[in-house]
């Protein structure tokens, strides 16, 4: 009895009339158990996607013919032919022709854009074989105002029933069948079904045919082009790779710049990168070693950039009295934006984020702990803006610094970067393998460890959304402009141990000193614990608070004393 009432439950839920891409009642879902009888099946989409075929073609094996009548987004010019073909009562050349030009467009942009699996790609040759055969037709409605989505099936026949209409919010695209939150209704009362079937025929009709063009620009126009040698493959990945650089105006990249600045081709070609990774990931970062001009770039990479910037800094690099801060860099480009410190963070968020479009944080290896007010305060001002991390150091303690970072431009469990789509799983599990090491017993392995993992950072997230070059990189790949530019960097001499020793009486002294600091009963850093001395109860995180931090100052103070007497 138990069991047959959950059954009967699962069969009422599964045939609901409304469904919502929930649980496993999406519209693939539907469509899989729908189509299993249909004879003939028409789709009226405003966009359909050929790269989300591949998830529905097994279906299609059995039915005999498949209508696709899409719609199309156009410009001014073809609305305007359109309309005075309305005039004329009939569609001319000049019309059909544009509207094969826009869907020409649109297949090109949609496989290079679709996802790079044999699964898609089988999909896209089986769409193209049913179009061959006849199997499918596929026409495009060139109206402006064509938004509607239904799918109607008929049934053979012999079966009891005409057919039934799903119409709601899903295009025929990945996005309509599975991913989003979709509204839809599946109608099976046969005049819903004749009714929605005499519209199709009337904007059927009217349409465009595009089949044989379909076919004709998939495999004339796109990779999927059968004629396509390795070399042709070849040259075209080193455009596709090198297509920004190619077309950079030099006009353009340095309109602005202030007299006597120093053109340099590796600050040019990082802000070339910078940019490309910037539009592809919504950030980057700009980590260049110290010394290599970063600010520069930043402000170089501002100036490519369109919307208003805001830049956030320590206050000692937004002041006018500094000459290199941003304030002044920024002033002398002639780059409008507003500048913040790093501690104000809350008076952003009272003005208001929506007012910008690129965030500057310098120094963003200080935002790599997640769990306090001013990364939340960041990351609720970076939200949907391009986001420009200028740091030498991503990488202070863990792993984890350098997701935290990431996370200000990209979604935790659902990025863009390729082959990580999980970003929080990844670090995870890099992090993990340190967890049962102890730094000091298990050393030789620790490092091992973090050696791998740094590399496994490196080729598998930083490569796709970094800057980063050291001295010698530049200097051997740039050395021709360096020399041009009367430029060298200064040879770095090893360090070298210099010892010295105390006498009697300073040995002394030092000891004493050093006595006297790690003594807590002598000095016990009041000055660094104010709170531990209020009469009011502290909590246990206050109580922990202070006593790291006259922890923390004893230790400056140690390592101070033993550097030198003089800097002591």
């Amino acid at each position: 009895m138990k069991q047959k009432f959950f059954k009967d439950i699962e069969t009422k839920y599964t045939d609901l009339t409304f469904f919502t891409n929930d649980s496993e009642d999406s519209l693939l879902d539907r469509f899989k158990s729908v189509l299993k009888t249909v004879e003939f099946f028409d789709i009226l989409v405003g966009y359909f996607r050929i790269s989300g075929f591949h998830q529905l073609y097994k279906s299609f094996e059995k039915i005999e013919k498949i209508r696709i009548l899409v719609g199309l987004n156009i410009d001014k010019k073809t609305f305007q032919i359109i309309e005075t073909s309305k005039t004329q009562g009939k569609l001319d050349f000049e019309t059909h022709t544009r509207t094969k030009e826009i869907i020409g467009e649109k297949i090109i942009n949609e496989i290079e854009k679709s996802e790079d699996t044999q699964e898609v790609e089988e999909g896209i040759h089986k769409f193209i074989e049913y179009l061959k055969s006849g199997k499918i037709e596929i026409k495009a409605h060139p109206s402006h105002d064509l938004h509607a989505k239904v799918y109607i099936s008929r049934y053979f026949k012999d079966d009891r029933d005409f057919g039934n209409v799903i119409t709601g919010s899903s295009n025929f695209s990945e996005s309509g069948l599975v991913s989003n939150y979709e509204f839809n209704v599946q109608l099976k009362n046969s005049q819903d079904v004749k009714f929605a079937l005499e519209k199709f025929e009337l904007l059927w009709e009217q349409a465009v045919d595009i089949s044989d063009y379909y076919v004709d620009t998939v495999q004339t126009k796109t990779h999927l082009n059968e004629n396509i040698t390795p070399y042709q493959i070849y040259l075209k990945l080193l455009y596709e790779y090198f297509k920004t650089d190619l077309s950079l105006d030099p006009n353009l990249f340095y309109q602005n710049i202030p007299e006597g600045f120093m053109k340099l081709k590796y600050q040019e070609q990082a802000v070339t990168n910078a940019k490309k990774i910037l539009d592809e990931y919504g950030g980057v970062f700009l980590a260049d070693v110290v010394g290599l001009g970063k600010t520069f770039m930043a402000t170089l990479l501002a100036n490519q950039l369109p919307g208003r910037n805001l830049v956030i800094a320590s206050p000692a690099l937004l002041t006018k009295e500094n000459p290199n801060s941003w304030l002044n860099v920024f002033h002398d480009f002639k780059i409008a934006a507003e500048f913040e410190s790093i501690g104000k963070l809350e008076k952003i968020i009272e003005r208001g984020t929506e007012r910008y479009d690129n965030v500057f944080i310098d120094e963003a290896h200080k935002f790599r702990n997640e769990n306090n007010v001013s990364y939340e305060n960041l990351s609720a001002i970076c939200r949907g803006k391009k986001v420009i991390l200028i740091t030498a150091t991503p990488l202070n303690n863990s792993p984890l610094d350098i997701l935290s970072q990431i996370k200000l431009f990209q979604k935790g469990r659902n990025s863009t970067i390729p082959g990580i789509k999980n970003l929080e799983s990844f670090f995870g599990s890099l992090q993990r393998r340190l967890k049962n090491l102890d730094r000091k017993d298990d050393y030789d392995a620790y490092m091992d460890i973090v050696k791998d993992n740094a590399v496994q950072i490196r080729d598998k997230v930083l490569k796709h959304i970094m800057v980063r070059r050291t001295r010698k990189e530049i200097d051997t790949y740039f050395k021709d402009d360096l020399k041009n530019q009367g430029l060298k960097f200064p040879v770095v001499n090893p360090p070298e141990p210099i010892f010295y020793k105390l006498d009697a009486t300073l040995n002394n002294i030092f000891i004493k000193t050093i006595a006297l600091i790690t003594d807590e009963k002598q000095f016990k850093y009041s000055r660094y614990t104010p709170l531990l001395y209020l009469k009011e109860e502290l909590s246990d995180f206050e109580k922990t608070s202070q006593r790291n931090m006259g922890g923390f100052m004893k230790i400056l103070l140690i390592k101070r004393l033993e550097s030198s007497f003089f800097c002591f």
